[in-house]
C-alpha cells in the first residue's frame, strides 16, 4: 500500500467513526412497548413522567425538553430531571428516526444514569413516532 492510500484509508475510517452511533446504552428490560404507555395514558393505570427528548412533542402529558443530542436540549433535560424524585417512573422518547440513527436517546439515557435515576424506560420506537405510535392510533396531542 502506498503512503497516500494508507492516509486516505485512515482518514475515511476516522471520519466514519466520528459519525457512527455509540452502542446501545439501554437494556431490553428498559424498553417500554408503545401499547403499554398508550394503556397507561388512556386508563391512567400508573403514575409515569413522560419526557420528549426529540424535536417534537406528540404524546399527551409529555414534557418537551428539546433534542437530547443538542446542548440546549440536554441542559433543559437535566434541569427538568432536577425537579423529579430519583425513584419516579420516567419514560423518554424521541421518535425522529430509527434508534440506530437517533442522535437524542443515547445522550438522554447517559444523563439518567449519571444523575442516578433508577426507574426509567425508553419508549420502544425502533422506526419512528409515526410508524410506531401515531399510525397505531395511540393518543396524540391535538393541535
Amino acid at each position: 500500500m502506498t503512503p497516500k492510500l494508507i492516509i486516505l484509508t485512515a482518514t475515511v475510517l476516522f471520519t466514519f467513526s466520528l459519525h457512527a452511533q455509540t452502542p446501545v446504552n439501554w437494556t431490553q428490560e428498559q424498553l417500554m412497548e408503545p401499547s403499554e404507555l398508550a394503556n397507561i395514558i388512556t386508563n391512567k393505570t400508573d403514575s409515569v413522567i413522560i419526557i420528549s427528548v426529540g424535536p417534537f412533542n406528540t404524546i399527551p402529558g409529555a414534557i418537551h425538553t428539546g433534542m437530547g443530542g443538542e446542548k440546549k436540549g440536554l441542559e433543559k433535560f437535566k434541569t427538568q430531571l432536577g425537579t423529579i424524585d430519583k425513584n419516579s417512573k420516567i419514560v423518554i422518547y424521541c421518535g425522529c428516526c430509527p434508534f440506530d440513527k437517533c442522535p437524542n436517546v443515547r445522550p438522554a439515557i447517559d444523563v439518567l444514569k449519571e444523575m442516578n435515576f433508577t426507574n426509567y424506560y425508553l419508549l420502544d420506537m425502533p422506526r419512528n413516532i409515526k410508524i410506531n405510535w401515531t399510525d397505531k392510533g395511540y393518543p396524540v396531542i391535538q393541535q
